[in-house]
């Protein structure tokens, strides 16, 4: 195949790649309007994607939070709630703010007493549900009027229907905004020339702006998805780019423009293409995990790289083209150091330094085996945080946390549910449990006390006759007959029966009572569906347990674990949901999901860059180096006893195998190709020479990106991946640029051996100024050149030379006399 592609350029013929980048070239007018018509319309698209801001959607469909969730949702409303602080009052202004508070027509129900569960040290709390869910209209005007009688007061507000995704856009903008100062300033320092910053800016711009735009085409994304992909979009697939943008200023210097920007990007497209598929294959990995927000998140950034890929290979020639004479004006000199030294430094360390870290990574495995997870995002502390971090923490410094969890059961039977309740409260673990059974009708009895015709009368101050009759009607309107025949004063009814059957017959007309006992059923009747949308549902009935325990622990599992023994014993189906029983899903799923990431994404790699080096030993080098890195990374937060969000370590483990790999790409395959034509400590010290700008234009972008997303976030979820994405990616650079070479040319024996072509190939000679050749040229001398010189060229050279007889100006002084005198003579 090589060979006819030679001979293809050899008769002037195109490649396929050729053609298809002049197509781009030569319609880059057409392709630039696409574009403007794309870029309006991803604008306006952008605000029809849906963020989830709920982590619990993302479950396994077969885990019992999960379950019982979706069960909720149909069963059962689930009101807004809030708990909100003010400080600096007395009990008696707080006692009156609570009546004011309760008038609110949206307001349900208002909790507040003198004990120190909601006043202590002047601060009173107030526990509030509104009659709305999250997210209603109703809901944001209730908050609304709440903070309207409380406006003045020293106030805290911690409210359920919190909506942190405006926040994080906004956060997330700050750091797109300072990154892409970053990028300019590694930009200034690393490229060639000043107007190459604008055709990068603008590539990435337009692909962001593309691949947000699109989002909508998901459906639904997750607020993680939402906030970082942008920002990790820019960082990951910057050096696709920086690929072609170094192409196009050496093709530059020996052909016009427009030929430039064709042979640039039909080299670019084959070797863009490999550099990131080792990228999206660690993403797709992510895409296998049982919690589907790697799929999300997978999904979304693969579809990103897509979409950067998109624009590098069809608007960023364009706009070499539109901007090509600028660039060709404002060439400046490279700011980056000479590195030689470090190239000697490690071939003198190369037999140290491999041994040393071998055994550095095993000690590293052990100990990020060790590293603490936490499953709960809210554990992870944050630097920044919103209004509603603050409150809540504040809140739970005075007042302490509540740990809410929901057992829902099987309705219909108040009896057992009485049984399971006094069960469970003999467990110090449980602080309180509010259900059906639980809430007080009148005069001490609950809703779901059974009460006999005397006692039902008594209760409602109503005539005994009347509600014998009631009675009856009752139990022949339930068909239950027998109880006709039997004695009428032993026929005990459920209060929330009653109740309900009582209030249809009077709705319907069908009783009549007088005025204070028709108040007294409507306002029991409101009290009472308020709490049947909550607690009690078509077919289940729901029991809101508040744990006296922090919401992920060892204890707080086990009892859990107890929690599921007890209701088993009363009932066959069952569902325990809550903060704590997610926390205790993700564990179960955790432990598949972090050995499914890892083993797909190494797999993965190890194919590609087998099929890329065509080398078996190679990739083992590369991905030891890279593995090493992410333990290094995760050993930290053992070191530090710091707890690990575990999303955290799957993504980030994930984007370091697929993305600083290809720093270690850079430096492998560089020196692969000059070892065979030179010693290997001058093919190392080339080779880090060559890699340097790449690594660190990259490596730098991608570890501030993280570094800003952890400080400027409010989100812990999001907080965690910046703090340890920064983090992996500066080990990488570090062990690519300064361990990797080490190791590379300790195995050069194995790298020689393990190769499926022993064959070494031709090497692509390049050179630049005054030299002699003596051999066969086949390449680039100022135009193609196939044939036998033996003279002396003045110029560019990029070609292969299968005679390697070639003198610099500096050694060959004299020979170069001699040939221009014979030409002088002739």
């Amino acid at each position: 195949m090589k060979g006819i592609e030679d001979m293809k350029k050899g008769t002037g013929e195109k490649t396929f790649m050729e053609k298809a980048a002049s197509l781009i070239v030569d319609k880059r007018n057409i392709v630039m309007l696409i574009y403007a018509i794309a870029v309006v319309f991803s604008l306006f698209s952008k605000n029809w994607v849906k963020v989830c801001n709920d982590i619990t959607e993302y479950l396994p469909s077969d885990t019992e939070t999960r379950q019982g969730l979706s069960l909720m949702e149909d069963e059962f409303v689930t009101f807004s709630t809030s708990r909100v602080m003010v400080a600096n009052i007395t009990y008696d202004k707080a006692d009156a703010l609570c009546e004011k508070i309760k008038d609110i027509k949206y307001v349900d129900m208002v909790d507040f007493d003198d004990t120190e569960d909601h006043y202590k040290d002047g601060c009173a709390l107030f526990d509030i549900t509104l009659g709305s869910e999250d997210g209603s209209e109703d809901t944001k005007k209730g908050y609304a009027e709440i903070r309207k009688v409380l406006d003045g007061y020293d106030t805290f507000i911690s409210e359920s229907d919190f909506d942190n995704s405006k926040s994080l856009n906004d956060e997330m903008s700050v750091v797109i905004a300072i990154v892409a100062v970053i990028v300019v300033a590694v930009l200034l320092l690393t490229s060639q020339t000043y107007m190459e910053i604008p055709v990068l800016l603008i590539t990435f711009i337009v692909g962001i702006i593309l691949n947000k735009g699109t989002n909508f085409i998901f459906g639904e994304i997750s607020f993680v998805s939402n906030s970082v992909t942008a920002v990790l979009q820019l960082a990951l697939s910057l050096d696709y780019a920086i690929i072609l943008i170094h192409h196009y200023s050496e093709e530059r210097e020996r052909c016009d423009q427009h030929d430039a920007v064709v042979r640039s990007l039909a080299k670019s497209i084959p070797e863009i293409a490999s550099s990131s598929l080792t990228t999206v294959s660690g993403l797709a990995a992510l895409m296998f995990m049982q919690f589907k927000i790697g799929f999300d998140m997978g999904m979304c950034l693969i579809k990103s790289i897509i979409y950067s890929l998109v624009c590098v290979f069809t608007l960023m020639p364009c706009l070499l083209m539109l901007l090509g004479k600028y660039i060709d004006k404002t060439h400046h000199k490279s700011l980056l150091p000479d590195i030689s030294w470090l190239g000697s430094v490690v071939y003198k360390l190369r037999i140290i330094i491999p041994p040393i870290f071998i055994g550095i990574i095993i000690a590293g495995y052990f100990v990020s085996s060790n590293c603490s997870y936490t499953y709960n995002e809210n554990s992870s502390k944050t630097i920044r945080k919103n209004e509603t971090q603050i409150a809540k923490e504040t809140i739970e410094d005075y007042f302490g946390a509540k740990n809410l969890a929901a057992l829902v059961i099987p309705a219909g039977d108040y009896a057992k549910e009485k049984q399971l309740i006094a069960e469970l409260e003999t467990h110090p673990e449980v602080d309180s449990i509010k259900s059906l059974s639980s809430i007080e009708a009148k005069d001490g009895y609950v809703l779901t006390d059974s009460l006999t015709p005397r006692q039902f009368a008594e209760l409602m101050d109503m005539d005994i006759d009347t509600v014998k009759l009631l009675y009856t009607m009752y139990a022949a309107d339930k068909e239950e007959y027998s109880k006709l025949l039997s004695n009428m004063n032993d026929f005990g009814v459920p209060i929330i029966d009653m109740f309900t059957f009582v209030y249809d017959l009077k709705t319907d007309g069908y009783v009549h009572f007088d005025d204070e006992l028709n108040d007294d059923l409507d306002d029991l009747h409101i009290q009472l569906e308020t709490a049947k949308k909550q607690l009690l549902g078509d077919n289940y009935t729901r029991m809101l347990v508040y744990l006296d325990l922090p919401v992920e622990s060892e204890e707080t599992f086990a009892f859990i674990d107890t929690v599921h023994n007890i209701t088993a014993k009363y009932y066959d189906k069952y569902y325990f949901v809550g903060d704590s029983t997610s926390c205790y899903d993700l564990a179960s799923s955790f432990a598949t999901d972090n050995i499914v990431v890892s083993v797909l994404s190494l797999l993965f790699v190890i194919i590609i860059l087998f099929f890329t080096f065509k080398n078996a030993g190679l990739p083992v080098l590369l991905i030891m180096v890279i593995q090493g890195s992410v333990w290094l990374n995760f050993s930290w937060s053992t070191v530090s006893k710091a707890n690990i969000f575990f999303l955290s370590y799957l993504i980030v483990s994930s984007i370091q195998m697929g993305a600083n790999i290809d720093y270690a790409i850079v430096i492998s395959s560089r020196y692969m190709e000059l070892r065979g034509d030179m010693d290997i400590k001058k093919a190392m010290k080339k080779s880090l020479n060559f890699a340097f700008p790449t690594v660190l234009t990259s490596g730098s972008i991608l570890a501030a990106a993280g570094f800003l997303i952890s400080m400027l976030s409010s989100e812990p979820a999001i907080v965690s991946i910046g703090q340890t994405l920064c983090r992996g990616t500066l080990i990488s650079m570090f062990l690519v640029m300064c361990v990797l070479p080490e190791i590379l040319l300790l195995g050069d024996t194995i790298l020689e051996k393990s190769g499926v072509n022993i064959k070494k190939p031709d090497i692509v000679r390049k050179e630049t100024g005054r030299f002699l050749v003596n051999g066969r040229v086949r390449g680039y001398v100022n135009a193609f050149v196939d044939a036998d010189i033996h003279g002396f060229v003045r110029g560019d050279m990029e070609a292969m030379v299968n005679i390697d007889n070639i003198e610099k100006e500096d050694t060959a002084d004299e020979n170069n006399e001699k040939y221009d005198e014979n030409n002088d003579d002739q």
